[in-house]
């Protein structure tokens, strides 16, 4: 978790009241919600799901009236304050709540100005508006996070067992393995050493650099480090940052990195 200070904009027709608690606990890794605003027409009955969480945690409703039908007014208010809030420099970033590619100039504005955009939404999400934010969270995520109270049924069909929160996958780690395995292996090599390690840190980095919307959430493992044990093609190891030191760094390399290099040492000693 970061000091960030964060101001939380969410757009109430294309966000899921069900989850705001799983959501502000995941916008918590990335700072801290300093301004938290949701935009709505709450003289309508269809935001009626999200009244009832509003002042439990402290979200500030900023009504707007839908001026014609058919238009939508809200988004318009939401990027109005935006901008102001930009402006006024207080703020390390934001955090926009939408489905909607609506908002897909306001990210790239912010992003401009040099601070950070994290946004979340469904993943019927146009892609437009994922790649304009510097992550980008699939809220069907957090839903795996919502823990069954006993006597009552799961608040999603991909509710987590208790004993191993975060970990009912999304999507099944196979159905997306060949680009899952592309998009590692890319970041691997561009991370690598001569000898072909890379740290898993560099990796991450390199992954959300190449696509804003990864997480290995999607695949089913609440860790990178996780995932990169599960795939055939990667050599994993653990290097300790100093001798007697309980941290220990995880370093990842492709397995036709291994067969390059004994096919190498064959030649040298031939």
């Amino acid at each position: 978790m970061t000091s960030d200070k964060l101001a939380v904009l969410i757009d109430a027709d294309n966000a899921q009241a069900s989850i705001v608690q799983e959501l502000l606990s995941e916008i918590s890794r990335y700072g801290t919600a300093s301004v938290k605003r949701i935009y709505g027409d709450w003289t309508t009955d269809k935001l009626k799901a999200w009244k009832s969480v509003l002042n439990k945690m402290a979200i500030q409703p900023i009504q707007q009236f839908a001026y014609t039908n058919g238009k939508n007014s809200t988004d318009s208010a939401l990027i109005i304050d935006a901008m102001d809030l930009l402006h006024d420099g207080n703020l390390n970033g934001f955090c926009l709540v939408s489905s909607d590619s609506d908002f897909t100039r306001l990210a790239t504005r912010i992003r401009e100005a040099g601070l950070v955009v994290y946004g979340f939404g469904e993943k019927k999400t146009p892609q437009p508006f994922v790649a304009a934010c510097d992550k980008f969270v699939y809220t069907e995520i957090l839903r795996t996070l919502q823990i069954t109270v006993p006597g009552t049924s799961p608040t999603a069909p991909n509710s987590a067992s208790p004993e191993c929160p975060g970990k009912g996958p999304i999507e099944d780690h196979a159905a997306g393995g060949d680009d899952l395995e592309k998009k590692l292996s890319v970041a691997v090599g561009a991370c690598a050493l001569d000898n072909g390690w890379a740290t898993l840190a560099q990796v991450g980095s390199m992954l959300l650099k190449n696509d804003s919307s990864f997480d290995p959430r999607n695949f089913g493992f609440s860790k990178l480090g996780e995932l990169v044990r599960k795939q055939d093609y990667l050599e994993v190891k653990e290097i300790q940052s100093a001798k007697g030191s309980p941290i220990v760094h995880l370093h990842v390399r492709l397995k036709a990195c291994l067969s390059t290099d004994k096919k190498t040492q064959g030649r040298t000693t031939a």
